[in-house]
């Protein structure tokens, strides 16, 4: 079955655009690499919580938005490959390519898929 890495991030409101071009310049590596799907998605429908709640895990100012994706992978050994590649590319200096947000706010996880349709 795949593999898949979700993010979670909050992006300034004002630099979707930026965030939006950055993150299809990453794909095309990601892809290079061996990913299947790559799909970022901005906020729409997130609510805050009091307990839990995606703005509170990414700590989300009021002028940020939420900003959910993940990447398919045929495997977690593809993945492993592929993550190695991707983060030797330039797309990932972040001297030459910053990110348009704060990646010490960026969740990243790995998850084994249990049911796939």
């Amino acid at each position: 079955m795949s593999y898949i890495d979700g993010f979670v991030c909050a992006v300034p409101t004002n630099k979707r655009e930026e965030y939006r071009a950055h993150a299809s310049k990453a794909a095309k590596v990601f892809k290079k690499f061996g990913a299947e799907r790559v799909v970022e998605a901005w906020g729409d429908d997130v609510p805050d919580g009091t307990l839990t709640s995606f703005p509170l895990a990414v700590k989300c100012k009021p002028d940020e938005t939420v900003v959910f994706s993940w990447i398919t992978w045929p495997s977690k050994e593809v993945r492993d490959a592929g993550m190695a590649e991707v983060f030797k590319d330039p797309i990932c200096d972040q001297e030459a390519n910053p990110m348009p947000f704060d990646g010490k706010r960026l969740i990243y996880v790995g998850f084994k898929t249990i049911v796939e349709c």
